[in-house]
């Protein structure tokens, strides 16, 4: 069998214990041979007090295909046991959409079975568009399953190439977003519809609403194309604006109603007017957010300018007081030079005072003891004026002796 005519997705969901019972959950959109799929899996069945987990592969952009697409595809479905893989439960070629009790919820919780391992889940699809009968079996799920069940836990999701190796990693789908749909509501094979069904319905239905279809008169379409008019000469802007777009809407109803005989629109052209509503707010829209954008970068040209202006005033202001603290740093280090000069001359000043100090001590001490003998000293001073006088006395009579002497020799 070759591979490439089957395309795999391995779908790990993390977490299972944490989703209720009822909860849908919706893998990732993948691509096989280029159309969209996803699987949907429907916890304790798609309807209430289903003890099974239901699962279905769906296509999620039916909404955007054209009216009576078709597509065909063979697919099979696993959930596997991650302990022996052998025992995975599969089914394949039975339904048209899927499986209502795919897995029994008493199985596919019980510890040994191997649904659940570390809390997650594996689930498999197997995908083909080739029209080979047989082409998905439980043997080739085992055969082509047996490699990947030997690598590690670590491989937490693997698609094949054909699928343009997209992630697909686990969406719970609570709120829907835009560009996903909601969990489908999915038909068994017993409540589909037969061809014969399928038309008395839509005769039915064709007729009741040609029996409640309003009918608009000529002036009213008129009037309506009017309004359409009027809001096409405004610009996409100003219309987002004007807030016209229910009375647009009803223009565009009553345009897309009107049926004359004489010129009745085709249905090309209704789908046209009816396309053209919605382009004329995506447009407005579009236009408006566009204004917006301008606005802001209007808004955001104005702060520049202001922060721009602001700072070259701060460049030249740094410039300025670099220059001042450069100069201040000068003075600075002039006066640091005389505070130095300045220290020296105070320290040898500070040291001429200590020796003024010490040896005017050291003299008071001395004239200390000079007063305390002073008394004795004047004694001493006129005894020695006594002796001097009385030596004088005695000299000047040896002077007059000797000359006496001096004048008989």
């Amino acid at each position: 069998m070759v591979m490439e005519e089957i395309s795999k997705v391995t779908w790990r969901i993390q977490n299972f214990s944490s989703f209720k019972n009822g909860q849908c959950l919706c893998s990732e959109n993948f691509r096989v041979d280029g159309n969209k799929w996803n699987i949907v899996i429907f916890l304790k069945g798609q309807k209430n007090n289903v003890d099974h987990l239901s699962i279905f592969l769906y296509v999620p952009d039916s909404a955007t295909l054209p009216s009576g697409w078709t597509r065909f595809v063979q697919y099979g479905f696993a959930v596997i046991n991650q302990i022996d893989p052998d025992n995975a439960e599969f089914k394949g070629e039975k339904s048209i959409w899927g499986y209502h009790s795919f897995l029994a919820l008493s199985e596919l919780e019980d510890p040994e079975r191997g649904y659940l391992l570390n809390d997650a889940c594996l689930v498999e699809a197997y995908i083909s568009t080739d029209r080979t009968d047989g082409l998905i079996s439980h043997e080739f799920i085992l055969e082509t399953d047996s490699d990947k069940q030997k690598t590690k836990e670590a491989d937490r999701v693997t698609v094949k190439a054909t699928i343009d190796n997209q992630k697909t990693e686990p969406v719970e789908i609570t709120t829907p977003p835009p560009t996903q749909p909601s969990c489908p509501t999915v038909a068994t094979e017993s409540e589909l519809s037969t061809e014969e069904d399928m038309q008395t319905f839509f005769s039915s239905l064709e007729s009741e609403l040609s029996s409640s279809k309003t009918v608009f008169s000529r002036e009213e379409a008129k009037e309506a194309l009017a309004k359409v008019e009027e809001a096409l000469t405004m610009t996409p802007a100003i219309f987002y604006g004007s807030g016209n777009f229910s009375s647009l809407k009803q223009a565009f109803k009553i345009l897309a109603s009107f049926d004359c005989s004489s010129s009745a629109l085709t249905i090309k052209q209704k789908n046209k007017l009816l396309a053209m509503e919605e382009s004329i707010k995506e447009l407005a829209g579009r236009a408006d957010k566009a204004k917006q954008d301008k606005n802001h970068l209007t808004e955001k040209e104005s702060i520049k300018l202001t922060l721009t202006g602001t700072l070259d005033g701060n460049v030249i202001r740094y410039k300025e007081v670099e220059s001042e603290v450069k100069q201040i740093e000068q003075k600075l280090a002039a006066l640091h030079k005389q505070v130095e000069e300045a220290e020296k001359k105070r320290e040898n000043m500070l040291g001429e005072r200590e020796g003024i100090f010490k040896s005017s001590k050291e003299m008071k001490v001395e004239l200390d003891a000079l007063g305390k003998e002073w008394s004795e000293y004047e004694a001493n001073a006129k005894v020695a004026e006594e002796v001097e006088k009385t030596v004088e006395a005695e000299w000047g009579r040896m002077k007059c002796f000797i000359s006496a002497i001096k004048q008989k020799i």
